[in-house]
């Protein structure tokens, strides 16, 4: 499917790693786009890194990467508040020490406390951020400065599972003041993904990512294609319960599903097709036949997107019943 694109955007946490480790499979086809001469990029709305130590995170891994191809939340942050503000402005930052190295990075000077009468608060992912920041920026929001958010993801992944990340902490702000963020910068928001296509010039764009709610949702938004890979957040049963804003054009269980045409497939599919059927009875969807788990999916995905409500899934036949558990979908 690869073919059809000139740009590979990739999320990066359940995406190419977990924390600090590579997903399996993912050095390995970054490596052949390279080999191809296809443009890759990397979009991610981790703002706990700069992207010159993303960059040398990836190379570590065995992904060689460029500063110049890593789109960050806190850079692009960054980069929106050096417009808006005059040079040498106060931002209150939230977050970890790549958010105040942007911001410097531009032109503008991070404070930590309200007193210090900051032009704006920026609040990004840090994971040793406590309630003295989060008071300071209460104050420093309820003072007039406006509030961005590098972005709100609920969670991140890690090898033990979902972890809260900067939209938990947004959400307390959020709690405390009574009102949302003036500025959300990154995904679902489209900039980075919009920028990582305007650098590539023309030609088509793919993002891939694990997560509905920023990745794909981000991608539509862009008016790019997207693929979404298994590793990582999102799964089958988010999928079939997933609005249309944040139903991908392909799915696949990791990144093999850029190369081999069997570990990928385009959804929605058709209710009949690969072998298997899906049909709604009693409230629920039923699939029967045999065939890829991967065309159940878009099988099932053709069905439930079309139905006003979020039917249960169970099995019609043994196959069906195997492919259910694949997914996850058999509890």
């Amino acid at each position: 499917m690869v073919d059809g694109y000139v740009l590979v955007v990739f999320d990066l946490d359940g995406v190419i790693y977990l924390i600090d480790r590579p997903i399996p499979g993912a050095v390995e086809a970054v490596a052949r786009l390279h080999d191809e001469g296809r443009a890759v990029a990397y979009a991610t709305n981790n703002a706990s890194r700069r992207s010159s130590e993303v960059a040398d995170l990836l190379t570590g891994m065995g992904v060689p990467a460029r500063p110049t191809e890593v789109l960050t939340s806190a850079a692009a942050t960054a980069e929106l508040l050096r417009d808006r503000l005059p040079p040498g402005a106060p931002v209150l930052v939230v977050g970890a020490e790549a958010l105040r190295a942007e911001l410097r990075a531009v032109g503008l000077r991070p404070v930590s406390t309200a007193d210090e009468e900051p032009a704006a608060v920026a609040q990004g992912y840090g994971p040793q951020v406590g309630w003295s920041d989060l008071a300071e920026a209460s104050l420093a929001v309820r003072a007039g400065a406006p509030w961005y958010a590098t972005n709100t993801d609920r969670t991140l992944p890690s090898p033990r599972g979902p972890l809260p990340g900067n939209g938990s902490l947004v959400a307390v702000l959020r709690t405390a003041l009574g009102r949302d963020p003036d500025v959300v910068v990154g995904k679902p928001e489209p900039a980075l993904f919009t920028t990582a296509a305007r650098r590539a010039g023309t030609g088509r764009t793919l993002v891939v990512g694990d997560r509905l709610d920023t990745d794909i949702e981000g991608a539509r938004r862009a008016g790019l294609d997207s693929l979404l890979v298994l590793t990582g957040v999102s799964d089958a049963a988010e999928l079939l319960a997933a609005p249309e804003a944040r139903r991908p054009a392909y799915v696949s269980f990791d990144l093999a599903g850029l190369f081999d045409p069997e570990a990928v497939v385009a959804v929605p599919g058709r209710p009949d097709a690969g072998g298997w059927s899906v049909t709604v009875t009693g409230g629920e969807l039923v699939l029967d036949g045999a065939g890829r788990p991967l065309d159940a999916l878009a099988a099932l995905c053709a069905v439930a997107w079309s139905t006003p409500t979020d039917p249960r899934v169970r099995a019609g036949s043994a196959q069906a019943a195997e492919a259910l558990a694949a997914f996850g979908l058999d509890g």
